[in-house]
């Protein structure tokens, strides 16, 4: 990875094209065949084909009758068959209709289907229709969907319920998926205590680590837990040589050019080390860099920063290096409920969700507060040099977006 950077900050665009140069630059190909019912949450690593026509044969969006239209002078026709969804029905005798249900196969002979509403049954069980027809309505065609060949879902796909579903449809049991992403979470400090253990003086319970290790879980990553490093830089080599066969070390606080930084002194001299000053906030320091050939990304230590700038560019990094395209969060245009007067030079993300149709932040925007995300819906942004009046404009964008 790149050495050293222009000083001044960086903007959150240039640092995010950096960083998916880079993830493509080690993009992961290896593959797997896993069952549908294992698949939620991972990538395809090849495109889905469609191997039958979906449907597979004209039916009817209806409960109702079919007929041949060229058949129906506007004289009641006898029903001669009765076609229920899953049977397969006889070619329609000329003159007559058949008793027809949702989903069900049309008769061969048949182009209309007309709905039981507008349909009167009479005595002598034949049947008369109480509204004008037309050739091919209520029909659904074989193949509208798909036809054979057809590629359904490019490589690249993340797979979800919908997507899971659709591959049913076509017959698809397994599928083929890029390997899980071996990411190793550590935290840097000696004021980090695990939860559960007593705090010493001037410790503090690490949450950072927690939040990683469940969101990438979520990305579909086999997580390594790599521990908390102690500021010892021969403990934290040996740490980090052990994490050699890992895609991503992702770490938490510490690293900066100080005496104390212990993690970044170990990539200074086995591996390559950046350190970015972005034009963000909160989340102004990012690392990035190589530890023996392993790709390393260092957020900041404090819980708010390490949110968002692992959800704005460190999980695009890893969505990327499995070859997805989409990376990139859905942001909504809706209304402040609050006012903004002093214009940043860095771009501002407020946790913040929405009351009356409005967005309103949390009261303490600090970078320490992880209690604020969890009362925000997501994430406020407020560009670079931007002043908002109630009311204004601004992009918002749901925590749905990129936590998942």
């Amino acid at each position: 990875m790149s050495g050293s950077d222009k000083p001044g900050l960086m903007p959150v665009e240039a640092a995010l094209a950096r960083l998916l140069a880079l993830a493509e630059a080690s993009e992961i190909f290896e593959s797997e065949r896993v069952s549908l019912s294992a698949a939620d949450g991972r990538v395809l690593a090849e495109p889905l084909l469609a191997e039958l026509d979906l449907p597979p044969w004209d039916n009817s969006a209806m409960d109702g009758y079919a007929l041949r239209l060229a058949d129906w002078t506007g004289e009641p026709l006898l029903i001669s068959q009765r076609i229920q969804a899953g049977s397969a029905p006889t070619p329609l005798q000329p003159g007559t209709c058949a008793r027809i249900f949702t989903g069900a196969p049309l008769p061969a002979g048949a182009d209309t289907v007309e709905m039981q509403e507008n349909a009167v049954l009479a005595e002598d069980g034949r049947v008369a229709f109480s509204a004008p027809l037309s050739v091919r309505q209520n029909v659904r065609a074989q193949g509208q969907e798909t036809r054979i060949g057809d590629s359904v879902l490019p490589a690249g796909t993340r797979l979800g319920p919908i997507e899971l579903g659709l591959a049913a449809s076509l017959g698809a049991a397994e599928l083929v998926v890029r390997r899980r992403p071996r990411v190793a979470v550590l935290s840097t400090g000696d004021e980090l205590v695990e939860p559960g253990l007593p705090l010493g003086p001037g410790q503090i319970y690490n949450s950072n680590r927690r939040l990683l290790m469940a969101w990438l879980q979520r990305l579909g990553c086999e997580v390594i837990d790599g521990g908390i490093l102690l500021d010892d830089l021969e403990l934290t080599r040996a740490a980090l040589g052990a994490l050699s066969d890992v895609d991503l070390i992702l770490s938490t606080g510490g690293v900066s050019v100080g005496e104390a930084d212990f993690l970044g002194m170990a990539l200074r001299e086995e591996g390559e080390l950046a350190l970015w000053k972005l034009a963000i906030k909160p989340g102004k320091p990012l690392t990035c860099g190589q530890f023996r050939g392993v790709p390393v990304i260092g957020l900041p230590g404090n819980p708010a920063a390490t949110l968002v700038t692992f959800g704005l560019l460190a999980r695009p990094y890893v969505l990327r290096r499995l070859g997805v395209q989409r990376i990139e969060p859905l942001g909504f245009p809706l209304p402040a409920g609050f006012t903004w007067h002093k214009p940043g030079k860095r771009r501002e993300y407020l946790r913040a969700r929405l009351e009356n149709g409005r967005v309103v932040p949390y009261p303490n925007q600090s970078s320490g507060v992880l209690r604020s995300a969890a009362w925000a819906d997501g994430l406020a942004q407020i560009l670079e040099g931007t002043t908002l009046a109630e009311g204004d404009s601004l992009r918002f964008i749901p925590f749905s977006e990129i936590l998942g």
